[in-house]
């Protein structure tokens, strides 16, 4: 692990913040107010290119303009809304802590595969775990957090934990998890070919 960023690295810290400003705004809106975004990709680069440190201040920024949208900042979320009025400060761990925790699980997933796999196939499985430790983390903690709320009761409708999960992020999972994982594996690849980030 490197002990200081350099200049390149907080360029593209910069640029990672940028693109996830610019993907909050296009998030594909689904039922029960989730929404299938694609963020976890800038985390999933930045665990890559920036180690432990890189996936965290990525992941936080992902998490912190997640709870943004809560109130209309950076985008808009129908089900941030409804739990922000529940209660913001469960709804900031929620959204901020679990994205945190995902960009430092996802550099800890790349530095276990980058000595076993070439670059490519590493970053399509670093993808993958961000993408999936995303919906994991996020789904946990909303049950964890908000579970026994009336809101939270009023989606789940009697069909028991697992059925909401299931039926709520059974598709956005899928395709996210495709997504990040094609997209990450490329982008990966490309930086290495460039030597913009070491192997």
């Amino acid at each position: 692990m490197k002990g200081k960023f350099s200049t390149r690295d907080f360029v593209l810290l910069a640029l990672l913040v940028a693109v996830l400003i610019v993907l909050g705004l296009v998030n594909i809106p689904q039922p029960a107010g989730l929404s299938i975004t694609f963020n976890m990709i800038p985390v999933a680069i930045a665990a890559i290119a920036l180690g432990v440190r890189g996936g965290a201040i990525i992941g936080g920024a992902f998490g912190l303009i997640s709870f943004l949208q809560c109130f209309g900042i950076l985008g808009y979320s129908g089900m941030g809304a409804a739990l922000a009025a529940i209660s913001p400060f469960l709804s900031f761990i929620q959204r901020f802590c679990s994205r945190l925790l995902v960009g430092i699980l996802t550099a800890l997933v790349h530095r276990a595969l980058r000595r076993k796999l070439n670059a490519h196939v590493c970053g399509v499985l670093t993808g993958f775990a961000a993408a999936f430790l995303n919906t994991l983390l996020f789904m946990a903690s909303l049950v964890l957090l908000f579970g026994q709320t009336e809101y939270m009761q009023g989606l789940i409708a009697g069909r028991g934990v697992m059925a909401f999960i299931i039926a709520s992020v059974g598709v956005n999972a899928v395709v996210e998890m495709i997504v990040a994982a094609v997209l990450t594996g490329a982008i990966s690849a490309a930086l290495h070919k460039a030597k913009l980030i070491e192997s």
